[in-house]
């Protein structure tokens, strides 16, 4: 089943990210744990996650204001996490943040 995205206005945690060829012990619990503790954090609208051929995630987080998104940034769990993915995990990543004023598309019905 898709993920059927929020109303606008909404934010969206646009992450393009890489893991090391390395040491990735410990990764798996961190970000089980992680996105645990997200959908419990005032503001969560929901995840989406791709992973291309090429290793690379994509993923979208969707809040519903950026206040939520800067409390989730501060928590002290998700601090110690974005240390160790620095420090140990990632090769790289990107975030960009965004407020999305309109959404459309299109879905086939079968039938």
């Amino acid at each position: 089943m898709a993920f059927i995205k929020p109303e606008p206005p909404y934010y969206v945690v646009i992450i393009n990210s890489a893991l090391n060829d390395g040491d990735l012990d410990g990764y798996a619990a961190m970000d089980e744990r992680m996105a645990e503790l997200g959908v419990q954090q005032p503001g969560y609208l929901g995840r989406e996650s791709r992973t291309g051929a090429d290793g690379r995630e994509l993923t979208v987080l969707y809040y519903r204001d950026a206040e939520s998104i800067r409390a989730w940034q501060q928590h002290p769990e998700h601090l110690e996490a974005q240390r160790l993915g620095k420090e140990k995990w990632y090769a790289d990543y990107y975030i960009e943040i965004a407020k999305v004023e309109r959404a459309y598309g299109f879905e086939r019905t079968p039938g």
